[in-house]
C-alpha cells in the first residue's frame, strides 16, 4: 500500500488499533491520540478489590478474523494470547423455568430441539447450512472487501450473489421459515442484539451470526477481553505507532496542507486523520460547519443500537446454575424489543445477559468468589437517573434470583454502567453501547463510509462504519479504512 507520510488516529479503540497497525506497517508515521489513560475503548478490563470485569464486550467470536488480523503481521493468536473454546457455550433460562444448555457440538444441540417442535432437529441442520453458505458469501463478498460506495456492490461478483436477495427480508421472517416455537426463534435471533438490532428490524442476512454461534463456537481468551487489547497495543509499539493516552482532541479541520488536530491546547497537522469515534460525535463536536457531510437531524434519524444498564458485581459463594454465559429470556420478549426500537422506555419484564467469567477463568476473582457483570439491553436516550438505575437493578436482581440465582446479601463490590455514562465516557450518540445498528438501510454502503467527503484527508473506522458492529468488525474496518487511505493516496 502507498500511504501518507504522517497520520493521526483520534481513538484508541479496537478500530483505531487495527488502523494504526495497518498504516505503520505500510509506512506512515502514525500517532495515536487517546482521551481516556487506557487504550481499547469500550473493550477492555478494570479490577476492584481483588475482583476483574470485562468492562464491555465479553464475548470472543469469529476467531478466523482473529488470526488473518495477526497473521497480516507475521505472527498469530496462539503467540499473541491464549484462547479455551467454551463447552457448553452459554446456558439459557427461560422464565417459566426451562433452561437449555447449547453445546459445543451443534450436532449435540439438535436433538434437543425435538423437545420443542418436532422435525426442529432437522430444520435446525438445513438452518444451519444455509447460515454457513451465507456466512462465506457475506465474508468473501461484502465484508472482507472494501466496498465503500452503493455502484461498488453493483460489480458482478454481488450480482452472482442475487440468490441472498430474500436476505433482505427482516430475520424474524426468515426463521419463522424454518422454526415457529418462540424459545427456537429466540435461540435463533439472540445474536442479533450483539449487532445492536432486534429480529423485527435487521435483514436475515445476519443469519451469518448462527454459523458464527453454533459452528464456530465461542471462546474465552484466558486472561479476559483486556489480552486482546493488549495484543494489539504491543503489535502497535513493535511497528513504532507513537501512542499518547490521557490526549483528548478538541476540534479537527481540513486545509490545503492536511488535516489540523487539535488537542491538549495545541495544534499539529497531519496528512490525514483517522476517526475512531462516533461519526455523529466528530461532526457535531469537532469539525467546521462547512466540512460536515450531515446535518443535525440525520444524525438524529438514525437508528441507534441499545444502551445497556450494566451491573458489575463482586460476589461472595456459589453462583449455582450460572454458566460463564448465560441468557435470561421471558418467552415472549417482543415487549421488551418495543421499549428499546419502538415505544422506548425502561423493560418491566427484561432480558438480559449475565457473564460470570470466574467459572471458567479463576483469575477474576478472589477464592470463594465470583466476577459477575449483568447486561440489560435498554433503549439509548433515555433518562437514567439515580432513581430509575435503582429500580432497574433492584428489578433485575430480584428477576435472576427467580429464576436462576439469588445474589443478594452476597455482594462485596458494586458498580454500573448506564446510558449517560456511554455518552459522556465514550461520546456515544445517545448514550447507545454499540453504534449504528444494523437495519437494512444501515447495513453496507448505507453506514457511513470510511472517508469523508466535505473535509478531505478525514477517514473514520470502528463500528458506526463499514462493515459494523463487534470487535471483529472493527479489526477488518481498520483495514479497510487504510486500504481507503492508500487507494486515495494513489489516485
Amino acid at each position: 500500500m502507498t500511504v501518507p507520510n504522517s497520520v493521526s488516529i483520534v481513538g484508541g479503540g479496537i478500530g483505531g488499533l487495527s488502523a494504526a497497525c495497518y498504516l505503520a506497517d505500510a509506512g506512515a508515521d502514525v500517532t495515536l491520540l487517546e482521551q481516556h489513560d487506557t487504550l481499547g475503548g469500550v473493550a477492555g478490563s478494570f479490577e476492584s478489590d481483588g475482583f476483574r470485569f470485562d468492562s464491555g464486550p465479553s464475548w470472543y467470536l469469529m476467531p478466523e478474523v482473529f488470526e488473518q488480523f495477526f497473521e497480516s503481521f507475521g505472527t498469530s493468536v496462539d503467540a499473541a494470547y491464549e484462547l479455551e473454546r467454551l463447552d457448553p457455550s452459554y446456558r439459557i433460562f427461560w422464565k417459566d423455568g426451562d433452561r437449555l444448555d447449547i453445546p459445543a457440538d451443534p450436532d449435540a444441540l439438535a436433538p434437543k430441539l425435538e423437545a420443542y417442535e418436532d422435525g426442529a432437529a432437522d430444520a435446525f441442520h438445513r438452518y444451519l447450512d444455509h447460515a454457513e453458505a451465507v456466512h462465506e458469501l457475506a465474508m468473501d463478498r461484502f465484508v472482507y472487501p472494501r466496498r465503500d460506495r452503493l455502484r461498488d456492490w453493483l460489480d458482478t461478483d454481488v450480482l452472482r450473489a442475487a440468490w441472498a436477495l430474500p436476505l433482505l427480508q427482516p430475520m424474524d421472517r426468515h426463521v419463522r421459515s424454518y422454526v415457529e416455537h418462540p424459545k427456537l426463534r429466540q435461540l435463533l435471533e439472540y445474536k442479533l442484539v450483539f449487532l445492536g438490532g432486534s429480529p423485527y428490524n435487521t435483514p436475515a442476512l445476519y443469519t451469518l451470526m448462527s454459523h458464527v454461534d453454533f459452528n464456530q463456537g465461542v471462546f474465552h481468551p484466558v486472561g479476559g477481553m483486556q489480552v486482546i487489547v493488549d495484543a494489539l497495543v504491543d503489535l502497535a509499539e513493535q511497528l513504532d505507532v507513537t501512542l499518547a493516552s490521557d490526549t483528548p482532541v478538541t476540534g479537527l479541520r481540513a486545509r490545503s496542507g492536511g488535516v489540523q488536530v487539535q488537542a491538549n491546547g495545541s495544534t499539529q497537522t497531519a496528512d490525514c486523520v483517522v476517526a475512531n469515534a462516533s461519526p455523529a460525535h466528530v461532526e457535531q463536536s469537532l469539525l467546521p460547519p462547512e466540512q460536515r457531510d450531515h446535518d443535525d437531524e440525520y444524525w438524529e434519524e438514525r437508528t441507534y443500537g441499545p444502551s445497556a444498564y450494566m451491573l458489575y458485581l463482586g460476589v461472595e459463594g456459589d453462583v449455582g446454575p450460572l454458566r460463564h454465559h448465560s441468557l435470561v429470556l421471558p418467552v415472549d420478549w417482543d415487549a421488551h424489543f418495543e421499549t428499546i426500537f419502538d415505544t422506548p422506555g425502561w423493560p418491566t419484564d427484561p432480558a438480559y445477559y449475565v457473564h460470570v467469567p470466574s467459572k471458567t477463568d479463576p483469575s477474576y476473582a478472589p477464592d470463594g468468589h465470583h466476577s459477575v457483570v449483568i447486561l440489560v439491553p435498554i433503549a439509548p436516550g433515555l433518562n437514567d437517573g439515580p432513581a430509575r438505575r435503582a429500580w432497574l437493578r433492584e428489578r433485575v436482581l430480584d428477576d435472576l434470583a427467580e429464576h436462576a440465582v439469588d445474589l443478594r446479601g452476597r455482594i462485596e463490590v458494586e458498580h454500573e454502567a448506564c446510558v449517560s455514562d456511554f455518552a459522556n465516557y465514550f461520546n456515544q450518540p445517545q448514550g447507545n453501547a454499540l453504534g449504528l445498528a444494523h437495519t437494512l438501510w444501515q447495513t453496507g454502503p448505507l453506514r457511513p463510509a470510511h472517508g469523508a467527503s466535505a473535509a478531505t484527508g478525514l477517514y473514520y473506522t470502528g463500528a458506526d462504519t463499514q462493515p459494523g458492529v463487534g470487535l471483529p468488525m472493527c479489526l477488518i474496518s481498520g483495514r479497510q479504512t487504510a486500504q481507503a487511505i492508500a487507494a486515495d493516496t494513489a489516485a
